[in-house]
C-alpha cells in the first residue's frame, strides 16, 4: 500500500533576528490511506509547523514531502493552489468561515475555486454535505448565527466539498467544549470509517488516545509513534 503522506528527512526554520531557529529536525513519517493519526505534543515543538508542510503552506528547507504521489514541495505556489483544491480538505481551530457567506455558501466556496465538480451539481452537494454534519437547518444562517460547534462542523462540511482523501486539522476541538469536541471527533471517526484519511493535531490526549495512530512530537522529532487495531470511542463518561 503506497503512503498517502510521507514525509522524508525533513527539516525546517524560521528565521530569529539574525540566526535561524531550526523547528524540525530530520522528520521521517509515512501515512497509509484510510489512517486516523493524532499528532500530539507540547506547545511550540513543530506540530502545526508539521501540518503547514503536509498542507504545502509551508517550503521544507531541508528533504521532501509527498501527498496523494505528489511531490508538493516542488509545486509552485499556482500549483499548490490547483492541487489543493482536489486532494486536500484542512479543518483549522479558529474555523476561518467567511463571515459574510452564509454557511451553505462557505461549503460551495471551493467547489466554485477549483472547479472540480460541474456548477450545476455544486449546491445540492453543499446541502448534502450540510446534512451529513447536522446542519441543514442552518444553511441560510451566517457563522456569527451559530454556535461554536456548528461553525466547526461546517467548516468539516467544507473541507469535504471537493471529495478529498485527506483532511488536515489543526486543533479542530480547541475552542470547543468537552461535548461538542467528541461530537466533531465522532464525525472525524466516521470519516474515516468511510475511506478518507485524517491527520489532526490535538493537545487533547483522550481524543489523541482514541485515534488509530499516536504520533508525539518533541522538540522538532518524533519522539513515539504508536498504533491501534482501530479508532476507539470516546468514553464520555455517565
Amino acid at each position: 500500500m503506497s503512503a498517502i503522506v510521507q514525509l522524508i528527512d525533513l527539516y525546517h526554520s524560521y528565521p530569529v533576528g539574525q540566526s535561524r531557529q531550526t523547528v524540525l529536525h530530520g522528520i521521517n513519517l509515512h501515512i497509509d490511506p484510510g489512517e486516523f493519526v493524532a499528532i500530539v505534543g507540547p506547545s511550540g515543538n513543530g506540530k502545526s509547523t508539521l501540518m503547514n508542510l503536509c498542507a504545502g503552506i509551508d517550503k521544507p528547507c531541508g528533504g521532501s514531502v509527498t501527498v496523494n504521489g505528489r511531490a508538493i514541495h516542488r509545486m509552485s505556489e499556482e500549483q499548490l493552489a490547483i492541487w489543493r483544491g482536489c486532494n486536500l480538505g484542512i479543518v483549522f481551530q479558529f474555523f476561518q468561515l467567511l463571515p459574510s457567506l452564509n454557511l451553505l455558501q462557505n461549503v460551495m466556496l471551493p467547489m466554485d475555486f477549483a472547479g472540480c465538480l460541474p456548477r450545476r451539481q455544486r449546491r445540492s452537494r453543499a446541502l448534502q454535505l450540510l446534512d451529513r454534519v447536522g446542519l441543514t437547518d442552518r444553511a441560510e444562517q451566517l457563522p456569527s448565527q451559530v454556535s461554536g460547534g456548528e461553525q466547526q462542523r461546517a467548516a468539516i462540511a467544507r473541507a469535504l466539498a471537493n471529495d478529498p482523501p485527506l483532511i488536515l486539522a489543526d486543533e479542530p476541538t480547541g475552542n470547543l467544549d468537552t461535548q461538542t469536541a467528541a461530537d466533531v471527533f465522532d464525525l472525524f471517526a466516521h470519516l474515516v470509517d468511510q475511506g478518507k484519511t485524517l491527520v489532526m493535531v490535538t493537545h487533547n490526549e483522550e481524543l489523541a488516545a482514541a485515534a488509530s495512530r499516536r504520533v508525539e512530537i518533541r522538540c522538532g522529532r518524533i519522539h513515539s509513534d504508536s498504533r491501534l487495531e482501530s479508532v476507539s470511542q470516546l468514553d464520555r463518561g455517565s
